[in-house]
């Protein structure tokens, strides 16, 4: 909105020059040139803001950087980890942060919100959160996933407050307006709700999940992206695929499962083989959208993608991956 500076027309023409059509008014410019104006032709004299100006102070607030660390994400970044416990809403979630935040105001964190399993808790995925934080994102565990998305919008919230606090580890340092929300089983679908209900989540992955009645995913209308990280046996597999393939769904989604596992007792990559083996996809996943690094859409976005067709770095067996409704996505 263009700031408008007004000198009140009373004062201007005080002493009777708005009603001498024979007076004009001079405006001497930096060139040395005058521009002459009739005081009966002028009502009252402002400044607008220039919008040449304008434009420039856009073009800086744009400046704002995602801090991220290393580039990949089969491998921990440089970041240490911080752990505070029993924090958050209840008081009884885990917040996860780079030991060494950015001290730069236009490099600040992305945020990740993490759902717990059912009857699982903040610390029992201990490497898929220390592979996120290395990257450089902040990650709040949950203390649990009703999968409703009010425990992940309420710890958002709570989050906010601390970025808008005086001060604290998280005083001005996050990116509050651009989530994203991963979680594993019914953290998955807590996932998956608040992707739905809250604008400030981005995007979604979803770990081992998919919603049970089949409909979640079709009822985004806003383009908003999500994916699904899944096992080949694992008991998610068939919510998962009519979660995506609903014909219903219109938003950007992917759908990536792990393939060729080891058998030790449910035949292949099962349910739990997203938070542990296949960590890597949803770290380039948050990468991609919530680190604005746009590159990575190849990988899960073309046939010969990483998480489409290539190797399972790090353990047996493949990728194998879908994409839907990327063709007229606009990253925002």
């Amino acid at each position: 909105m263009k700031k408008i500076f007004l000198f009140a027309a009373t004062a201007l023409f005080s002493m009777g020059i708005y009603a001498q059509s024979n007076y004009k008014m001079r405006v001497l410019k930096t060139d040395g040139s005058e521009v002459f104006y009739k005081t009966s032709e002028v009502e009252k004299v402002d400044f607008v803001e220039d919008d040449n100006q304008q434009g420039g102070q856009q073009q800086e607030e744009q400046t704002l950087k995602v801090f991220l660390s290393g580039d990949n994400p089969n491998y921990d970044g440089q970041c240490q980890v911080t752990t505070m416990k029993n924090v958050g809403p209840n008081g009884a979630c885990w917040l996860n942060y780079p030991s060494q935040m950015s001290n730069d105001p236009n490099v600040k964190h992305g945020v990740i919100i993490w759902g717990p399993g059912g009857g699982e808790k903040p610390g029992n995925y201990p490497n898929m959160i220390k592979r996120l934080v290395s990257h450089g994102f902040v990650v709040l565990e949950l203390k649990e996933s009703p999968g409703d998305g009010l425990s992940a919008i309420a710890a958002i919230n709570w989050l906010e407050e601390k970025n808008n606090a005086a001060d604290g580890p998280m005083s001005g340092k996050l990116i509050m307006d651009r989530i994203g929300c991963a979680g594993h089983s019914m953290g998955g679908l807590e996932s998956e709700q608040a992707w739905l209900k809250d604008k400030r989540v981005y995007t979604a992955c979803l770990n081992n999940s998919g919603d049970l009645g089949h409909t979640a995913m079709s009822q985004m209308r806003e383009g908003k992206s999500i994916a699904i990280v899944y096992g080949e046996a694992g008991m998610e597999r068939p919510n998962a695929e009519a979660d995506y393939n609903n014909n219903g769904v219109s938003c950007p989604a992917c759908l990536v499962m792990l393939t060729g596992g080891p058998n030790t007792g449910e035949g292949g990559y099962g349910h739990g083989s997203g938070p542990w083996t296949g960590m890597a996809a949803t770290c380039a996943w948050m990468r991609w959208h919530i680190g604005r690094e746009a590159q990575r859409k190849d990988a899960f976005t073309t046939p010969s993608g990483e998480f489409v067709s290539g190797n399972i770095v790090g353990a047996q067996g493949k990728w194998s991956g879908k994409w839907k409704n990327w063709e007229n996505w606009v990253e925002k």
